[in-house]
């Protein structure tokens, strides 16, 4: 028995889920386990302050980094051309800089390696192999939904390719 697309896709729907929910309760263990360990090794107040300048610092790398991204989207935008790289730096710059100022130290590994400007082109390849990959299980055309086109012979053979000329003047 072959699934249909809808039950392919309800189950892709259902396993997402179940993936935000143990992601939502074991980061703040992980969390809670890192800072209380750190926390140990070099006692409450050094961790508060390393805690505290992590989020300061977040919010800093996320103006900079942010204004940026934009900028380069608004040029992208205004010279005509689909700013789809931008458009995804200034949503890992978004993300990243929210994970920053979240306290704990694991989210701030995340954070970082995704605003930093050497380390976001690795996280955007990642996130486009990912999404790449869930775009071809779902059996959608990735190059249509990139923007790209292709010379594909029809499927259909009553189909006859061709070009249409206006030769108004």
């Amino acid at each position: 028995m072959t699934a249909t697309p809808g039950a392919s896709a309800q189950r892709a729907r259902r396993t997402l889920l179940w993936i935000l929910v143990i992601a939502f309760v074991a980061i703040p263990i992980a969390e809670f386990w890192v800072v209380t360990t750190v926390g140990g090794a070099l006692g409450l107040w050094p961790t508060l302050a390393l805690l505290v300048v992590s989020a300061v610092a977040g919010a800093w790398l996320m103006q900079r980094e942010g204004a940026k991204a934009w900028n380069a989207l608004v040029n992208a935008f205004s010279g005509g051309q689909l700013p789809t790289g931008r458009l995804a730096d200034a949503a890992l710059v978004l993300v990243g800089g929210i994970l920053l100022m979240l306290p704990g130290f694991l989210t701030d590994l995340i954070g970082l390696v995704m605003i930093l400007p050497f380390t976001r082109p690795l996280v955007r390849r990642f996130v486009a192999f990912v999404l790449a990959r869930r775009v071809a299980a779902t059996g959608a055309d990735p190059l249509l939904i990139r923007g790209e086109t292709v010379d594909r012979p029809p499927s259909d053979p009553q189909v006859i390719r061709g070009e249409i000329e206006d030769d108004r003047s």
